[in-house]
């Protein structure tokens, strides 16, 4: 592992020919057929997501009338990321990464199709059922896509390839809760269910279409199924120690799961909806709004921020710190918003800084881990971002049933806490770019015979 744990110094990076920002996504899409080919996938897969999370949500809410049956709901859709980590890191380490994506596809599209056998409160253990499935699926499916990515663009097209990727989500987020909540309404459950199966499917074939080699399957080309299996564990324990061992990879999944803070402030949103700015009555018609303003924010965020950036390693570094206090001055805001209006306008700037922490780390992750163990990576990466959007979910619920705090009071200690990182960030970033100049130094010395390194 220690000839593959070198890191690319900061410096070394030069920054990027300014070039339009809409001219560099559209020449994006353009030139590279395979990007193009993911690209489509996510969006008709992501649009289709829109529409069946609010149909399900819309079957408890008026099978059981219950509010904690959907939080229950919410939990156990983040409970397979956690528990699946070891074994996804390391399949997608092993196998194709297309492939996997493909059978998660197909998979999730029939998984999906099984919630038309649900329709009263006797049915609500089948629908966590399914959810639990297809969410492990999805938990193979990401760090597989994310890993594969690298080798479907250059270098220099992997920051704008996951701001793209990122505005993508954003854009399904904003035009898919609408227009699925629209047809739920309209049209019924079932077809929201059925379009989201068929996404699923049109995804996977695109996905088929595309052309990459994959060489991290070339490592273990002998091994079979339970070779994998029985080193899964030792395999796992193979990507902890690189992560271990290379402090920059190690704090850039840390700032991950400070950004999963953002998972208490989701809970919050619906809850401000429904008892702090209710339109005509109804908490829906703000629910809707502050998770529009959500998608905005998601979406503009990744965009500025390569904007601001050019590429420039450095500067990729730096507005990590910069997002983390805008996301937690905007919920502290947020929670002591007197209109709906800027409550709106503070969950578009939080969630800003929330997308663009996730855009810039996942882009250096990429840049800064090795083919071969980069499944692995991720899969650390997504769970350990998930245990603790589910902690602050859990949290939050607590303090709003349990505690009796207010949601303006949750909101704004939560922000408190969502800044701390940021003041953390720049010392943290500065002590491993001296312990990675270190050992840069330490090299050279042996590479000349001068002496045996640096000691850390």
């Amino acid at each position: 592992m220690d000839g593959e744990g070198a890191i690319i110094p900061v410096t070394e990076t030069p920054p990027a020919p300014r070039v339009p920002l809409h001219l560099r996504y559209f020449s994006l899409l353009r030139s590279n057929s395979n990007f193009r080919r993911l690209w489509m996938a996510q969006l008709v897969s992501e649009l289709g997501d829109w529409f069946y999370y609010l149909a399900v949500y819309d079957l408890l809410l008026a099978t059981t009338h219950s509010g904690k049956v959907v939080a229950w709901a919410l939990i156990i859709q983040l409970i397979p990321w956690i528990v699946m980590t070891p074994l996804t890191g390391a399949i997608a380490d092993r196998f194709p990464r297309r492939a996997l994506m493909i059978i998660a596809d197909v998979a999730r599209g029939f998984v999906v199709l099984g919630l038309l056998l649900c329709r009263t409160a006797a049915d609500v253990w089948l629908v966590y059922v399914l959810l639990a499935v297809e969410m492990a699926l999805a938990s193979v499916f990401e760090p597989a896509r994310s890993a594969l990515l690298p080798n479907v663009v250059t270098p220099e097209e992997i920051l704008p390839a996951n701001a793209l990727s990122s505005a993508t989500w954003s854009f399904c987020l904003a035009a898919g809760a609408p227009l699925g909540g629209a047809a739920t309404a309209l049209l019924g459950r079932n077809l929201a269910f059925v379009l989201n199966s068929m996404s699923f499917f049109l995804s996977a074939l695109l996905t088929r279409r595309i052309v990459v080699l994959e060489t991290h399957t070339q490592r273990e080309k002998g091994s079979s199924a339970r070779d994998m299996a029985l080193k899964g564990i030792r395999s796992f324990k193979e990507g902890v120690d690189y992560i271990r061992h290379n402090p920059r990879v190690y704090v850039l999944i840390l700032s991950k799961g400070g950004q999963g803070l953002l998972g208490g402030a989701i809970l919050l949103l619906a809850v401000f909806g429904e008892r702090v700015f209710p339109l005509a009555g109804r908490g829906a018609l703000a629910m809707g709004l502050l998770y529009s303003a959500r998608g905005v924010g998601a979406g503009v965020g990744p965009l500025l921020g390569a904007r601001l950036t050019g590429g420039n390693e450095k500067r990729m570094w730096e507005i990590i710190a910069v997002s983390f206090l805008l996301m937690g001055a905007a919920y502290v805001a947020f929670g002591l918003a007197p209109s709906l209006l800027l409550a709106c306008l503070a969950v578009m700037l939080a969630h800003m800084g929330g997308s663009n922490i996730w855009v810039v780390s996942t882009s250096l992750l990429q840049m800064h881990t090795t083919d071969q163990v980069r499944g692995r990576v991720f899969a650390v990466d997504f769970g350990f971002h998930t245990l603790v959007a589910a902690v602050a979910t859990w949290l939050t619920g607590v303090g709003l049933d349990d505690w009796k705090l207010t949601a303006r009071f949750l909101a704004v200690a939560l922000g408190t806490v969502m800044m701390l990182p940021g003041f953390l960030w720049l010392p943290l970033q500065a002590r491993v770019n001296r312990q990675q100049e270190a050992g840069a130094v330490g090299r050279q010395r042996t590479d000349r015979g001068e002496g045996s390194g640096v000691s850390s």
